[in-house]
């Protein structure tokens, strides 16, 4: 059974590090999808500090995103492809990562206490299938190594999961 444990790494590396290693024996074994991007939305919320929203938004026909699991208050439950800071990610293919979401044109404020947000996209066999979307209610709370971090977790999910 998996335990999730407190990560004392001393720099954002080592964190990010061992973050992976719990995230891969989270989700050891198991195929299903959507059980998984909850166990990894939960490993995210409670171990990365000031996150206010930590999930996934899964493509769907027609290019929209649609809300799939996370822990945090409501979220938009759609979201086109091109709008707002997933949708760009989306559409890009690559991580967008915004130090105030504010600054960002067209952002989709579902909590209006967010204020930096990083989405990574979930690349599978067949493309961008979704995105892996952090809100913190901290400006500039993420950086390049969040980013790299949070990349090496949507690749473990998409391996997890054998999209």
């Amino acid at each position: 059974m998996f335990e999730a444990r407190p990560i004392a790494a001393g720099s954002k590396a080592e964190f990010h590090a061992e973050l992976a290693q719990q995230a891969e024996a989270l989700l050891q074994g198991e195929r299903d999808m959507i059980a998984n991007a909850a166990n990894l939305s939960a490993l995210i919320f409670h171990s990365l500090p000031e996150l206010n929203w930590a999930g996934f938004y899964f493509l769907r026909e027609g290019g929209e995103l649609v809300l799939g699991p996370f822990q945090g208050k409501p979220a938009c439950v759609r979201i086109a492809r091109g709008r707002g800071v997933c949708g760009a990610a989306a559409e890009r293919g690559a991580s967008v990562l915004v130090p105030d979401v504010h600054a960002f044109p067209g952002h989709i404020a579902c909590d209006a206490a967010s204020r930096a947000e990083l989405v990574v996209p979930v690349i599978g066999k067949s493309g961008v299938i979704g995105v892996l979307d952090l809100d913190s209610p901290l400006p500039d709370r993420f950086d390049a190594e969040d980013q790299a971090g949070i990349e090496k977790l949507a690749a473990i999910f998409v391996a997890a999961s054998e999209l």
